[in-house]
């Protein structure tokens, strides 16, 4: 009989996996968030979409790789289709929707959000269908027995690339020309703007990576549940934003961090409380941020406007 320490740690291991999912996701919304003051509210949706391009993509080529070498490969080509295609589609975003509305009140741009993730959301339903879609088994998923704690292969497989993304992310935007430039939009747009520091191209670069991630996201998180649907990226992008907020809204760090914290608390609540209200933790830590620690863990990194 597992002992409550047992059941404490496999809970654990659960919730660090779906975190790092919301880890991803939370990127997003915190990389546009810092640059542009937009809360992205279609990026849960652009995670839903890398999810089924994933899936349209095994769907096509699995009967090409066969073999372990094979399955490596049709692996690597999922996650390139994905986050290229949820990239693209978000530069479409960025272009047409938002940046017409950049110098307007903020509620336009926000209206804009919501109602371009209500269309991602009923194109996707009426492309694939309301049901849910099964993710096919891109690895075979075995069983690693560390003590007390059981770990599959496909968890350490979900931990692994989503560090490595993460750790990519923070490099470019730290060291590259690029992510400097980011860096300076999100200090002051307008000086970055006359030092010769193309905004346009910033901006889009910053959709482009975090809906890149967004769709790596969705490939993982088709892998872990086997199962997808259209409305998944409502929830998986409303639990990615409170992420953002607690780690620190425009402090991509505190993405990482904060998304990894929800999946744990959200693993927690499951366990010991009851999983029918997992979706509830959600939103009840979102109140508790606000209330009492608005600027997040690790603080916000965006400069206030006067």
């Amino acid at each position: 009989m597992l002992s409550a320490l047992d059941i404490f740690l496999q809970q654990l291991v659960n919730g660090l996996t779906i975190g790092m999912i919301y880890a991803l996701i939370a990127l997003g919304y915190t990389l546009v968030y810092g640059i542009v003051q937009l809360i992205n509210f279609a990026h849960g949706e652009i995670f839903m979409v890398g999810a089924y391009l994933g899936l349209l993509a095994c769907l096509t080529l699995k009967g090409l790789f066969l073999g372990s070498g094979g399955a490596v490969l049709l692996l690597i080509l999922v996650f390139f289709f994905a986050m290229s295609g949820t990239a693209l589609l978000a530069l479409l975003i960025e272009r047409f929707a938002y940046r017409p509305l950049r110098n307007a009140p903020r509620l336009a741009p926000l209206i804009t959000a919501i109602g371009v993730s209500f269309l991602l959301q009923n194109a996707v339903m009426l492309f694939f269908g309301p049901s849910d879609k099964s993710f096919p088994g891109l690895i075979p998923v075995t069983k690693v027995q560390l003590g007390v704690v059981s770990v599959t292969n496909l968890q350490i497989l979900i931990a692994v690339v989503s560090v490595l993304l993460m750790v990519i992310l923070h490099f470019y935007v730290k060291n590259t020309k690029t992510g400097k430039a980011m860096r300076a939009l999100a200090d002051d747009r307008q000086a970055a703007s006359l030092v010769g520091i193309h905004v346009n191209r910033v901006v889009a670069m910053a959709f482009l990576l975090g809906s890149a991630l967004a769709g790596a996201g969705g490939v993982m998180f088709g892998m872990y549940y086997n199962t997808i649907n259209f409305h998944d990226g409502y929830l998986a992008g409303l639990k990615a934003f409170t992420a953002a907020v607690l780690g620190g809204i425009g402090n991509i760090p505190g993405a990482m961090v904060g998304g990894v914290l929800m999946g744990v608390l959200e693993s927690l609540g499951a366990g010991y409380i009851s999983s029918e209200w997992k979706n509830v933790f959600a939103f009840f830590i979102l109140i508790v941020i606000l209330l009492f620690r608005p600027s997040g863990i690790l603080g916000e990194r965006v400069v206030k406007k006067v």
